[in-house]
């Protein structure tokens, strides 16, 4: 790569359904990019996410660190998009649908402020959920439709 090429962090999200409510965490205060914005769990690849399905395996992990829960097998791809973050870096993010498996939602504060289990109705209706997050729902409503979850 030279320093003319892009240069991409790569970003998952993942919009996880639970009886026809979405999982959206409350960005902490203290991080960099969207502080105290309402949005899906998820976060960047890194060097130990190697192998197949390295996107799938981010979104189960991010998942996990951020929320403490596990997904279904199953996932479904819903868009990407690349965007600038608040800080200035490149950022191709990658979101998903999945379904809520088990577990007990725990959060680390460092990371997320709050959890919410939210029908789509209440998100889109949130003074705190940006456009960018409507509409990541809006196609992922779609996609459950579709695939009849």
């Amino acid at each position: 790569m030279t320093d003319s090429d892009p240069a991409y962090l790569v970003n998952v999200d993942a919009v996880v359904v639970r009886d026809g409510e979405y999982l959206l965490v409350e960005r902490s205060p203290d991080e960099e990019h969207a502080a105290g914005e309402l949005g899906f769990p998820g976060g960047t690849t890194d060097g130990d996410d190697e192998g197949p399905d390295v996107l799938e395996a981010t979104v189960r992990r991010e998942v996990r660190e951020e929320v403490g829960v596990e997904l279904a097998t199953t996932m479904a791809y819903v868009q990407s998009n690349a965007f600038e973050s608040d800080t200035g870096e490149g950022v191709v993010n990658v979101v998903f649908l999945c379904r809520y498996e088990r577990g007990e939602v725990s959060v680390d504060p460092t990371e997320v402020a709050e959890v919410h289990w939210l029908t789509a109705e209440a998100v889109a209706n949130h003074p705190e959920t940006p456009a960018y997050t409507r509409q990541q729902l809006e196609l992922a409503e779609g996609q459950r439709q579709l695939l009849g979850w």
